[in-house]
């Protein structure tokens, strides 16, 4: 996965699930990936160590992968919108036959 879809996943993961995190992990995220902030911005706003945002980061987003891979959210999204794509589909050949039939009479 690439660094900006592995960002976005992370992100939407994380407006999913985020409220599941504790306190701590979930405000670091909101700086880190709302807000955009560095790690070395984070640990300075919140006056702790680089190496704890890191960490805090690094657990927060496995906890978050782990909780779609249990209630798979993103996944069954997913698989809706594809359906929902084929169902605009037919539904536009069925009004292009509509039409062609109203040609023909």
């Amino acid at each position: 996965m690439e660094k900006l879809e592995k960002r976005l996943r992370d992100i939407e993961l994380f407006h999913i699930y985020g409220e599941l995190l504790s306190s701590s992990q979930k405000n670091i995220l909101v700086d880190y990936l709302d807000l955009d902030l560095s790690i070395t911005e984070i640990a300075e706003n919140r006056g702790i160590s680089r190496s704890a945002v890191d960490d805090a980061i690094k657990k927060g987003l496995v906890k978050l992968e782990y909780f779609e891979s249990v209630v798979c959210l993103i996944d069954k999204k997913e698989k809706i919108l594809k359906n929902v794509a084929v169902l605009r589909e037919k539904i536009q050949n069925c009004k292009e036959l509509e039409e062609i039939e109203e040609v023909l009479k």
